[in-house]
Protein backbone atom coordinates (compact mmCIF):
# COMPACT_ATOMS: atom_id res chain seq x y z
CA UNK A 1 0.00 0.00 0.00
CA UNK A 2 1.32 3.41 -0.84
CA UNK A 3 1.50 5.95 1.94
CA UNK A 4 3.63 9.03 2.72
CA UNK A 5 7.28 8.79 3.78
CA UNK A 6 8.34 10.92 6.73
CA UNK A 7 11.96 11.34 5.65
CA UNK A 8 14.10 13.89 3.83
CA UNK A 9 15.25 14.59 1.16
CA UNK A 10 12.86 12.17 -0.53
CA UNK A 11 9.83 13.60 -2.32
CA UNK A 12 6.67 12.82 -0.38
CA UNK A 13 3.92 10.98 -2.20
CA UNK A 14 0.18 10.74 -1.70
CA UNK A 15 -0.78 7.50 -3.42
CA UNK A 16 -3.48 5.12 -2.27
CA UNK A 17 -3.47 1.38 -2.83
CA UNK A 18 -4.63 -1.89 -1.30
CA UNK A 19 -2.63 -3.64 1.42
CA UNK A 20 0.47 -5.23 -0.09
CA UNK A 21 2.03 -8.48 1.00
CA UNK A 22 5.75 -8.64 1.70
CA UNK A 23 8.29 -11.44 1.98
CA UNK A 24 9.87 -11.67 5.43
CA UNK A 25 13.35 -13.25 5.58
CA UNK A 26 14.41 -12.78 9.19
CA UNK A 27 17.24 -14.33 11.23
CA UNK A 28 16.62 -15.03 14.91
CA UNK A 29 19.44 -12.58 15.68
CA UNK A 30 20.82 -9.68 13.56
CA UNK A 31 24.47 -10.54 14.33
CA UNK A 32 26.38 -13.61 15.44
CA UNK A 33 29.82 -14.92 16.27
CA UNK A 34 31.88 -17.23 14.10
CA UNK A 35 30.59 -20.78 14.53
CA UNK A 36 27.30 -19.68 16.15
CA UNK A 37 24.18 -21.20 14.57
CA UNK A 38 21.49 -18.80 13.31
CA UNK A 39 17.96 -19.74 12.27
CA UNK A 40 16.30 -17.90 9.38
CA UNK A 41 12.52 -17.88 8.92
CA UNK A 42 10.77 -17.01 5.67
CA UNK A 43 7.16 -15.78 6.04
CA UNK A 44 4.61 -14.14 3.76
CA UNK A 45 2.06 -11.51 4.73
CA UNK A 46 1.67 -8.05 6.25
CA UNK A 47 4.68 -7.32 8.50
CA UNK A 48 3.28 -4.35 10.43
CA UNK A 49 -0.03 -6.00 11.33
CA UNK A 50 1.63 -9.44 11.69
CA UNK A 51 -0.96 -10.98 9.38
CA UNK A 52 0.57 -14.19 8.00
CA UNK A 53 -0.48 -16.35 5.07
CA UNK A 54 0.88 -19.50 3.41
CA UNK A 55 4.34 -18.68 2.06
CA UNK A 56 5.15 -19.90 -1.46
CA UNK A 57 8.02 -22.34 -1.74
CA UNK A 58 11.12 -20.27 -2.62
CA UNK A 59 12.40 -20.57 -6.18
CA UNK A 60 15.92 -20.29 -4.79
CA UNK A 61 17.88 -19.26 -1.72
CA UNK A 62 21.63 -18.75 -1.32
CA UNK A 63 24.21 -16.81 0.65
CA UNK A 64 27.14 -14.64 -0.41
CA UNK A 65 30.02 -14.97 2.06
CA UNK A 66 32.43 -12.13 2.92
CA UNK A 67 35.08 -13.77 0.70
CA UNK A 68 32.69 -13.69 -2.27
CA UNK A 69 31.85 -17.39 -2.21
CA UNK A 70 28.26 -18.25 -3.13
CA UNK A 71 26.57 -21.20 -1.38
CA UNK A 72 23.19 -22.67 -2.34
CA UNK A 73 20.93 -23.16 0.69
CA UNK A 74 17.90 -24.74 -1.00
CA UNK A 75 18.66 -28.18 0.45
CA UNK A 76 18.57 -26.69 3.95
CA UNK A 77 15.01 -25.36 3.59
CA UNK A 78 12.50 -26.93 5.95
CA UNK A 79 8.76 -26.40 5.64
CA UNK A 80 7.23 -25.47 8.99
CA UNK A 81 3.93 -24.26 10.38
CA UNK A 82 3.69 -20.96 12.21
CA UNK A 83 0.71 -19.75 14.19
CA UNK A 84 -1.26 -16.67 13.19
CA UNK A 85 -2.80 -14.26 15.65
CA UNK A 86 -6.17 -16.02 15.31
CA UNK A 87 -4.53 -19.36 16.26
CA UNK A 88 -4.51 -20.78 12.73
CA UNK A 89 -1.44 -22.39 11.20
CA UNK A 90 0.15 -21.25 7.95
CA UNK A 91 3.11 -22.47 5.94
CA UNK A 92 6.55 -20.93 6.38
CA UNK A 93 10.11 -22.06 5.71
CA UNK A 94 13.22 -22.21 7.86
CA UNK A 95 16.89 -22.98 7.47
CA UNK A 96 19.85 -22.96 9.83
CA UNK A 97 23.20 -21.41 9.05
CA UNK A 98 26.53 -21.51 10.88
CA UNK A 99 29.08 -18.90 9.69
CA UNK A 100 32.60 -20.32 9.52
CA UNK A 101 34.42 -17.02 8.91
CA UNK A 102 34.09 -13.45 10.15
CA UNK A 103 32.42 -10.79 8.01
CA UNK A 104 29.01 -10.02 6.54
CA UNK A 105 26.87 -12.70 4.91
CA UNK A 106 24.25 -11.58 2.38
CA UNK A 107 21.27 -13.93 2.11
CA UNK A 108 19.20 -13.87 -1.07
CA UNK A 109 15.78 -15.51 -1.52
CA UNK A 110 13.87 -15.59 -4.82
CA UNK A 111 10.17 -16.33 -5.09
CA UNK A 112 8.20 -17.85 -7.97
CA UNK A 113 5.58 -15.59 -9.61
CA UNK A 114 2.85 -15.13 -6.98
CA UNK A 115 -0.70 -14.52 -8.21
CA UNK A 116 -2.39 -11.72 -6.26
CA UNK A 117 -6.14 -12.10 -6.72
CA UNK A 118 -7.15 -8.75 -5.22
CA UNK A 119 -4.57 -6.77 -7.18
CA UNK A 120 -5.11 -8.79 -10.39
CA UNK A 121 -1.37 -9.05 -10.99
CA UNK A 122 1.66 -11.20 -10.23
CA UNK A 123 4.40 -10.41 -7.74
CA UNK A 124 7.87 -11.76 -8.45
CA UNK A 125 10.22 -10.92 -5.62
CA UNK A 126 13.84 -11.03 -4.52
CA UNK A 127 14.53 -10.65 -0.80
CA UNK A 128 17.89 -9.85 0.84
CA UNK A 129 19.07 -9.77 4.46
CA UNK A 130 22.54 -9.36 6.00
CA UNK A 131 23.96 -11.33 8.92
CA UNK A 132 26.85 -9.51 10.60
CA UNK A 133 29.59 -11.77 11.99
CA UNK A 134 32.18 -9.78 13.98
CA UNK A 135 33.89 -8.02 11.03
CA UNK A 136 32.63 -5.30 8.69
CA UNK A 137 33.24 -6.85 5.29
CA UNK A 138 30.87 -7.57 2.40
CA UNK A 139 27.63 -5.94 3.56
CA UNK A 140 27.19 -4.20 0.18
CA UNK A 141 27.66 -7.32 -1.97
CA UNK A 142 25.63 -7.31 -5.21
CA UNK A 143 23.69 -10.50 -5.97
CA UNK A 144 23.30 -12.09 -9.40
CA UNK A 145 19.66 -11.11 -9.79
CA UNK A 146 18.01 -8.72 -12.28
CA UNK A 147 16.47 -6.38 -9.68
CA UNK A 148 17.64 -5.69 -6.13
CA UNK A 149 18.28 -3.13 -3.41
CA UNK A 150 21.91 -2.72 -2.34
CA UNK A 151 22.67 -0.77 0.86
CA UNK A 152 24.78 2.37 0.73
CA UNK A 153 24.52 2.70 4.52
CA UNK A 154 25.98 -0.13 6.59
CA UNK A 155 22.83 -2.16 7.43
CA UNK A 156 23.61 -2.92 11.09
CA UNK A 157 24.62 -0.99 14.18
CA UNK A 158 21.75 1.37 13.36
CA UNK A 159 19.68 3.32 15.86
CA UNK A 160 16.34 5.17 15.76
CA UNK A 161 16.61 8.56 14.10
CA UNK A 162 19.43 7.60 11.75
CA UNK A 163 19.10 7.95 7.97
CA UNK A 164 19.43 4.86 5.74
CA UNK A 165 20.18 4.79 2.01
CA UNK A 166 20.03 2.01 -0.57
CA UNK A 167 20.47 1.89 -4.32
CA UNK A 168 18.20 0.11 -6.79
CA UNK A 169 20.26 -2.15 -9.06
CA UNK A 170 18.64 -3.41 -12.24
CA UNK A 171 19.74 -5.47 -15.21
CA UNK A 172 20.16 -4.49 -17.91
CA UNK A 173 21.27 -1.03 -16.75
CA UNK A 174 20.32 2.00 -18.90
CA UNK A 175 23.06 3.18 -21.26
CA UNK A 176 23.28 6.58 -19.61
CA UNK A 177 22.89 7.41 -15.94
CA UNK A 178 20.33 10.06 -16.86
CA UNK A 179 18.07 7.30 -18.18
CA UNK A 180 17.61 5.72 -14.76
CA UNK A 181 13.93 5.89 -13.81
CA UNK A 182 12.48 6.82 -10.43
CA UNK A 183 11.50 3.66 -8.60
CA UNK A 184 8.71 3.47 -6.05
CA UNK A 185 9.95 2.17 -2.67
CA UNK A 186 7.75 1.10 0.24
CA UNK A 187 9.04 1.03 3.83
CA UNK A 188 7.38 -0.99 6.58
CA UNK A 189 8.25 -2.28 10.05
CA UNK A 190 7.77 -5.85 11.23
CA UNK A 191 5.83 -6.37 14.46
CA UNK A 192 5.65 -9.70 16.26
CA UNK A 193 2.24 -8.55 17.46
CA UNK A 194 0.12 -5.80 15.86
CA UNK A 195 0.04 -2.55 17.80
CA UNK A 196 -3.21 -1.73 19.52
CA UNK A 197 -4.96 0.13 18.14
CA UNK A 198 -3.69 -0.38 14.60
CA UNK A 199 -2.85 3.08 13.19
CA UNK A 200 -4.27 4.42 9.92
CA UNK A 201 -2.79 3.26 6.62
CA UNK A 202 -0.59 6.31 6.15
CA UNK A 203 1.26 5.48 9.37
CA UNK A 204 1.85 1.82 8.48
CA UNK A 205 3.63 1.86 5.11
CA UNK A 206 5.77 4.82 4.10
CA UNK A 207 6.38 5.45 0.40
CA UNK A 208 9.21 7.22 -1.40
CA UNK A 209 10.77 7.55 -4.83
CA UNK A 210 14.42 7.07 -5.67
CA UNK A 211 16.47 10.09 -6.76
CA UNK A 212 18.09 10.41 -10.24
CA UNK A 213 20.88 8.06 -9.09
CA UNK A 214 18.30 5.38 -8.14
CA UNK A 215 19.01 5.94 -4.44
CA UNK A 216 16.26 5.86 -1.81
CA UNK A 217 16.63 7.67 1.52
CA UNK A 218 14.56 7.01 4.63
CA UNK A 219 14.67 7.74 8.35
CA UNK A 220 14.77 4.79 10.75
CA UNK A 221 12.05 5.84 13.15
CA UNK A 222 11.61 2.74 15.31
CA UNK A 223 13.70 -0.16 16.63
CA UNK A 224 13.32 -3.66 15.20
CA UNK A 225 13.22 -5.11 11.69
CA UNK A 226 12.27 -2.85 8.78
CA UNK A 227 11.97 -3.65 5.07
CA UNK A 228 12.44 -1.46 2.01
CA UNK A 229 10.74 -2.76 -1.14
CA UNK A 230 11.40 -1.31 -4.59
CA UNK A 231 9.23 -2.25 -7.55
CA UNK A 232 9.02 -2.07 -11.32
CA UNK A 233 6.71 -3.34 -14.05
CA UNK A 234 8.05 -6.43 -15.79
CA UNK A 235 5.77 -7.44 -18.65
CA UNK A 236 2.76 -9.75 -18.45
CA UNK A 237 2.00 -13.35 -17.58
CA UNK A 238 -0.92 -15.65 -18.42
CA UNK A 239 -3.38 -16.58 -15.69
CA UNK A 240 -6.52 -18.59 -16.54
CA UNK A 241 -6.20 -17.73 -20.22
CA UNK A 242 -5.68 -13.98 -19.76
CA UNK A 243 -2.64 -11.74 -19.59
CA UNK A 244 -1.96 -9.90 -16.33
CA UNK A 245 0.87 -7.54 -15.33
CA UNK A 246 3.92 -8.73 -13.42
CA UNK A 247 5.24 -6.47 -10.66
CA UNK A 248 8.88 -7.28 -9.95
CA UNK A 249 9.92 -6.29 -6.45
CA UNK A 250 13.16 -6.15 -4.48
CA UNK A 251 13.07 -6.21 -0.67
CA UNK A 252 15.93 -5.47 1.73
CA UNK A 253 15.62 -6.08 5.48
CA UNK A 254 17.37 -3.82 7.99
CA UNK A 255 17.66 -4.14 11.76
CA UNK A 256 17.46 -1.07 14.04
CA UNK A 257 18.81 -1.36 17.58
CA UNK A 258 16.49 -1.00 20.55
CA UNK A 259 17.96 2.20 21.99
CA UNK A 260 20.61 4.83 21.45
CA UNK A 261 23.81 4.13 23.36
CA UNK A 262 24.74 6.83 25.91
CA UNK A 263 27.14 9.44 24.63
CA UNK A 264 26.59 8.81 20.91
CA UNK A 265 24.13 11.64 20.36
CA UNK A 266 24.69 14.93 22.15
Amino acid sequence: MYRPLLALPVLLLAITSVHDHYNMLLPDKPSAKKGEEVTFTYQWGHPFEHQLFDAPKPAGVYVLAPDGKKSDLAAKLEEVKVQTLDKKEVRAYRFRFKPEIRGDFVFVLKTPPIWMEEEQEFFQDTVKAVLHVQAQKGWDAVAEVPFQLTPLTRPYGLQPGMVFQAEVEQRPEPRHSGDRPAFLVEIEHYNREPPQPVPPDEQITRTAKTDPSAVVTCTLTDPGWLCLTAQRDRGKRIHEGQLYPVRQRATFWVFVEEKIMPGLCK
